[in-house]
């Protein structure tokens, strides 16, 4: 349980800082010990105050762990933020492989009600995809996908929808260049998503993309593919009418589909975080964590992405892998981005964005350490690349971006039937034709963004019981899986989010 002191919050007994829960006026106090410490400066809601001097460059702790140092002399009761803050290099604990158990509640059900699939994970929707292999596609694409939704979805009550993944790519990049083999598993994993029951590749016909790759490997795995090239049908206009028939069949036999008992080791369930706050690393990441270690225990698949957001906090993810070989590969990873960062003239300290130091977060350190916690407290099973099949039941990394489309694409691409994502600020983003539960880090965020939000994790701080919540949590992330619309679905978001990951040359 978060037990706030007064208007305070401190994480760690070993913390510097506390996080106020109000808006606080120069003048007022806060407690350490039974000693009322003077506050010197305002402190916003979610910021930080100093709980005893810091000299220059001396470590500053929060959640026990060194969230950055003192760019100057930090008196107590002084406001600890971007002015008075730098980031230096930190050494953390050697990787020590550990086991750690994971936690239960005989409450929740070993099973989900989803759409069965033969030789892959059951889907939670039940939806056809219409793809494009490149950018010049795309607007065959979105006809196709919207003369379909008009004319044949309505009388088809058991298919979910259909929907539209295009992205700005497909030509113009190095063949096998990363850019070219992201865009790939990306195309490859979505088509072979367990949400989807069949799927149209639309291309132009001379791109570097090869959407009969994508037709291959869903055929292969059993998905119902069509594939059609504009140019070679003669136009957009029979493009169209072409990839509306082949629709109309796709939704035909996807409709006698119905949802049955499945396991829940058929869930793939993908973490993310956006417009994060101070509050998220207290409230919605610990809380989706611990929801997450529920849902293993049961055979679940859990995965955290967003490298640069977990930067300065993998030691806490090595700590727990189940080898040797899963911790080096984490690393070298964190190593690689060090590199290529650097190599821009840029660093990952300049991750925390406007909104985040607004929301009191100020260094990448801090950012990490809340968005870790998202992990839970379950063995590191696998270290992924970017859009890699997830395959193992438990916890799996997957490298991506910290920016949410870009990384929630690669989450999709890896098989996740399911998307938990955490929000402090307010995000909006949604994703077909996978789900996404949005859970807000206080419960003014909720009330302000209650079309938006899901869930809200605010309560923990007026004295939810976490192990309850978390089981709460789980409990609706089943629902959603089982057929209960998102608030993103209710509002028919999600068709413009699909992003891979483009790292370029543009040729």
């Amino acid at each position: 349980m978060i037990e706030p002191i007064g208007d305070w919050l401190r994480l760690d007994s070993a913390d510097d800082v506390a996080i106020s829960l109000r808006d606080i006026d120069a003048g007022a106090h806060v407690v350490l010990n039974g000693a009322p410490i003077p506050v010197l400066d305002p402190i916003p809601r979610g910021h930080k105050v100093a709980l005893r001097p810091l000299a220059r460059l001396t470590p500053i702790v929060k959640y026990g762990q060194i969230i950055g140092h003192a760019a100057a002399d930090i008196a107590a009761g002084e406001h600890v933020h971007l002015h008075n803050v730098t980031v230096l290099p930190v050494q953390r604990t050697e990787a020590r492989p550990t086991r750690n158990p994971s936690p239960d509640d005989s409450r929740l059900p070993n099973t989900f009600h989803g759409f069965r699939n033969h030789g892959r994970r059951s889907g939670t929707r039940n939806a056809i995809g219409v793809l494009a292999t490149v950018n010049c596609s795309a607007d065959v694409v979105r006809a196709v996908v919207a003369e379909t939704r008009r004319r044949i979805l309505p009388d088809h009550p058991s298919v979910d929808g259909v929907f539209a993944i295009t992205h700005s790519g497909g030509c113009g990049m190095p063949v096998d260049g990363r850019t070219h083999i992201y865009l790939r598993r990306c195309l490859i994993g979505a088509a072979m998503n367990p949400n989807v029951a069949g799927v149209i590749i639309i291309g132009l016909g001379c791109e570097v993309m090869d959407g009969g790759a994508v037709r291959d490997a869903a055929q292969m795995a059993g998905i119902p593919a069509i594939q059609i090239g504009i140019q070679e049908i003669g136009g957009t206009g029979r493009a169209i009418r072409a990839g509306v028939e082949a629709a109309a069949g796709l939704i035909a036999t996807a409709n006698a589909r119905r949802r049955q008992r499945v396991p829940i080791s058929d869930l793939i369930i993908g973490t993310q975080c956006g417009g994060s706050d101070a509050y998220s690393g207290i409230t919605a990441n610990p809380l989706l964590g611990r929801a997450g270690d529920l849902l293993i225990s049961r055979g679940a698949s859990w995965a955290l992405a967003e490298t640069p957001e977990t930067y300065g906090a993998e030691h806490l993810l090595t700590a727990r892998a189940t080898s040797r070989e899963v911790a080096d590969r984490l690393l070298a990873m964190m190593r690689r981005w060090e590199r290529e960062v650097a190599a821009t003239g840029a660093s990952l300290d300049n991750n925390p964005a406007p909104g985040n130091k607004a929301g009191g977060l100020t260094t990448i350190y801090e950012k990490a350490l809340g968005a870790v916690a998202k992990a839970g407290s379950t063995p590191l099973q696998n270290v992924l690349e970017y859009g890699e099949a997830i395959t193992k039941p438990g916890l799996t990394f997957m490298d991506s971006p910290g920016l949410d489309d870009v990384s929630t694409t690669g989450l999709v691409a890896g098989g996740c039937n399911l998307v938990a994502f955490t929000t402090g600020r307010g995000s909006c983003l949604s994703m077909n034709p996978i789900p996404v539960v949005k859970i807000a880090s206080t419960t003014e965020l909720y009330n302000r963004m209650r079309d938006d939000m899901d869930f809200d994790a605010g309560r923990l701080i007026t004295g939810w019981d976490m192990d309850e919540a978390a089981y709460t949590l789980a409990m609706q992330i089943i629902r959603v899986a089982s057929g209960d619309q998102t608030a993103g679905e209710r509002q028919g978001l999600g068709d413009h989010t699909f992003a891979p990951w483009d790292v370029g040359p543009t040729l």
